[in-house]
């Protein structure tokens, strides 16, 4: 469906310029450090927790299965910006095609929305291991959890592919420099002669529709929490029920908080905020919740904690051994 997408005539440019970050050329191969490191971690962080989640019979549990799907969907998220981002940082490499623009589009809004129905479903997770303990393993099933992963990322991209068309199908005679480091959909549209009313509509319906929707199931599971968890007599009992609640709000915060001013910045600060400060915001949107998920869940959550010490002291023994 997306080759037919770009496979349709009209008047475009062969390729784009990603000018990287207004203002601050001198010092892109600097901002390149941070970027770089980040997704160093982000990268080994969640490829780590993916092998544990696959390897480790006491992690094949419906929480760590939702991990999974949050780490292979931060791996692809920010693998679709990161890359280009350091070529253009390192080499000056700021040329890509258009097809492979509306491609890089395309993957990037659509993980973002996987990434909000990810969280969605960890809260619903939560209020059900919080609130019917008893019937969490009937409710929330292997086949359960395969359907609603894949309703979660169908949503996604049959809410993206016509944002796609509705970009492939502008006239672009405003030149060929974009000013960003990856092709955001807005920042395309804006190089157009022609209207963009419907790709700012349609933007606008999707965020609501996917983030909308999913803040709003992430508010109500959290308020039926709180309420389960003040009527837990035990102190003991109530700590324990929002510890296993910490990492998946840090999670939350870490992925909506940038997506908020960005999102804010696009409609209603585009005169008073710094371009460069909008686009460096935009990266760390992507690149901070791959980078810092690995991180929180690996500190926060007992049982990968003690997976990843069983490995590393199986490790030092063999090593003792063989010495």
């Amino acid at each position: 469906l997306i080759m037919i997408i770009l496979n349709q005539t009209d008047v475009t440019p062969a390729s784009f310029i990603l000018n990287g970050i207004p203002g601050l050329e001198d010092m892109h191969l600097w901002i390149s450090f941070p970027f770089c490191s980040m997704y160093v971690v982000a990268m080994v962080g969640n490829c780590g927790l993916l092998y544990l989640i696959c390897y480790e019979d006491s992690l094949h549990r419906s929480m760590y299965y939702f991990l999974a799907m949050l780490s292979l969907t931060d791996l692809v998220m920010c693998s679709s910006t990161i890359p280009k981002a350091l070529c253009i940082f390192w080499f000056h490499l700021k040329e890509i095609k258009f097809e492979e623009c509306l491609v890089q589009m395309f993957f990037i809004h659509t993980f973002t929305g996987m990434e909000s129905g990810v969280l969605m479903l960890m809260a619903l997770d939560r209020y059900v291991a919080i609130c019917y303990p008893l019937r969490y393993s009937a409710i929330l099933t292997n086949p359960v959890i395969a359907k609603v992963g894949l309703a979660t990322f169908l949503r996604a991209v049959f809410l993206i592919i016509p944002l796609i068309f509705l970009t492939k199908r502008l006239p672009y005679c405003k030149g060929n420099r974009i000013h960003h480091t990856y092709c955001d959909q807005l920042s395309v549209a804006k190089l157009s002669c022609g209207n963009i009313k419907a790709n700012v509509i349609y933007g606008l319906m999707a965020a609501f529709l996917i983030g909308g929707f999913d803040i709003l199931c992430i508010t109500i599971s959290y308020t039926m929490i709180l309420r389960a968890v003040v009527s837990l007599s035990s102190a003991d009992a109530r700590q324990k029920a929002f510890s296993t609640c910490t990492a998946h709000i840090c999670a939350i915060v870490f992925s909506y908080s940038p997506a908020f001013f960005c999102f804010f910045f696009n409609r209603f600060g585009s005169h008073t905020i710094p371009p460069s400060c909008h686009i460096i915001v935009a990266n760390i949107y992507l690149l901070l919740p791959p980078t810092m998920n690995p991180i929180v869940y690996g500190v926060k959550t007992k049982q990968i904690r003690d997976c990843v010490i069983r490995i590393f002291s199986g490790a030092k023994n063999i090593k003792s051994y063989s010495t």
